[in-house]
């Protein structure tokens, strides 16, 4: 993976990086990148600057920099920086931590 952007997530937003899948060519059938579906898990790249609750004390992240994820399949915004895209999204679109 490339060097971490210049990226500081706001709130509870956190930055995540897809885990590209190996390619795979099953009996010689080829799949184009435009029907392959949105990857689901993601390397968790910047933690925003964490949730307030009511009495407006911060809330800590249930996730740390580092960490392989499942995300939301539909959630987040796409975000380009250099060569390489990422997608911010709220901590409550992050489904699971694996491993």
């Amino acid at each position: 993976m490339s060097k971490a952007p210049k990226i500081q997530p706001l709130g509870d937003r956190v930055l995540v990086k897809a885990v590209e899948e190996q390619e795979q060519i099953k009996g010689g059938i080829y799949i184009p990148d435009s029907a392959k579906e949105k990857p689901q898990e993601a390397e968790v790249v910047a933690l925003g600057t964490g949730a307030k609750n009511d009495k407006g004390e911060a809330q800590p992240f249930n996730v740390k920099v580092g960490d392989k994820v499942i995300v939301s399949k539909y959630g987040g915004t796409e975000v380009k920086f250099g060569d390489d895209v990422y997608t911010l999204l709220r901590e409550d679109d992050i489904l699971a931590i694996v491993g």
